[in-house]
């Protein structure tokens, strides 16, 4: 790493010296204010411009870079909160450009991914359901809005997560209200190094042969012996948590200790569906995942 400089570093030094000069600069330039090799420079900045932090423009013979309006820096873990709040004002704002620039700029600024998603990107699908429930916004609105979340959640597929073939995860939504928050999961546990299979909605497969197909599914996926997989699914009703639950606790019987099961929701009638963790957010449930893999590990 140039002069011992992280990359978290670099990037704020560069956002620094860009956000200083209006007229843009060259890459000479750059290396000569960050004391950084310019071929060094050169890599880290065609890095960032891919990832969205700075793009370059040709001006007469000479090529200049600037930062991409909007960008801001960000200090974690204290900021969660402040961008939280900015994030679900963008949204309300129906600010597409500003919505995705937050989470850019969180990533930009060094905030871990998983925490990214529970700590911000949950808290506003909550939001925007509440607001759906309260008449407050139309089902167009509360469409339109979540699509502006799916959107930000997608440029986290820039960044490389390292995978861990002993950790495994699919995700289930029982039903389409609960997408997003499968779609969330998926970023999560990827960052914290699972192996995710993130099937999306599983509505229109509730039939008696559930069990039978998804024992098909886990026969490809899931073929390394010293290995764990969690089967986590995400339900608006009672009756999608009996159904996939009753059909996947039928292959835990055939799969043994190395198969668990997660239902997540936030029913206010306590569910009968069995299950080795029933939870209301998704905090707990990677916490619950870890602990789970790290007990299978010592074993």
């Amino acid at each position: 790493m140039a002069k011992g400089y992280k990359e978290s570093e670099i990037r704020q030094k560069l956002v620094e010296v860009l956000q200083d000069s209006k007229t843009g600069l060259s890459g000479v330039e750059i290396s000569e204010k960050l004391g950084i090799n310019r071929m060094t420079m050169t890599k880290y900045l065609n890095v960032f411009a891919a990832e969205g932090l700075v793009q370059q423009k040709n001006i007469g013979n000479v090529n200049l870079w600037f930062v991409e309006e909007g960008t801001e820096q960000f200090s974690f873990p204290q900021d969660y909160f402040k961008v939280k709040t900015k994030y679900l004002e963008a949204l309300m704002s129906v600010s597409s450009h500003q919505v995705v620039n937050l989470i850019r700029n969180c990533i930009h600024s060094g905030a871990a991914t998983p925490k990214i998603m529970t700590e911000i990107i949950a808290p506003a699908i909550d939001s925007i359901e509440d607001l759906y429930q309260q008449g407050k916004i139309g089902k167009s609105e509360q469409k339109f809005l979540n699509w502006l979340i799916s959107q930000s959640i997608q440029i986290t597929n820039v960044i490389h997560a390292e995978e861990n073939p002993q950790k495994n995860v699919i995700l289930i939504s029982a039903d389409t209200k609960n997408m997003l928050y499968s779609e969330t999961a998926a970023v999560s546990f990827r960052f914290n190094e699972w192996k995710v299979f993130n099937l999306g909605d599983m509505s229109d497969a509730i039939d008696v042969l559930l069990d039978l197909d998804l024992q098909k599914l886990l026969g490809k996926v899931w073929k390394q012996k010293n290995s764990i997989m969690i089967i986590v699914v995400f339900s608006s009703s009672e009756d999608g948590f009996k159904f996939f639950s009753e059909a996947i606790n039928m292959i835990k019987e055939k799969s043994g200790k190395r198969l668990h099961l997660v239902l997540c929701s936030k029913l206010k009638k306590k569910t009968t569906a069995k299950a080795d963790l029933i939870a209301e957010n998704l905090e707990d449930v990677l916490q619950w995942s870890q602990t789970t893999y790290e007990s299978f590990a010592k074993l």
